[in-house]
């Protein structure tokens, strides 16, 4: 088996690889053919802080193509 030490990427795709759900695909393409597939897993829950306040749909939304467009733009 293969191992990826999120310690050693970058913090905003670390992020976005632990956030997986169990049973959601994370497609890896290196130009712009899929070259792997990782399945989010069952982890041991992380307890939430009691100051988050739970994100409507729109506003995860939102915050999740934040994201990729900022690890777009530390690309490229």
């Amino acid at each position: 088996m293969k191992r990826i030490d999120l310690d050693d990427l970058p913090p905003k795709l670390a992020a976005l690889l632990a956030a997986a759900e169990e049973g959601e695909e994370v497609l890896l393409v290196q130009n712009g053919a899929v070259v792997g597939r990782l399945t989010g897993g069952a982890a041991e829950p992380r307890p939430q802080r009691e100051s988050e306040p739970e994100l409507s749909p729109e506003e995860r939304a939102k915050e999740i193509f934040e994201q990729f467009r900022s690890m777009m733009e530390d690309e490229f």
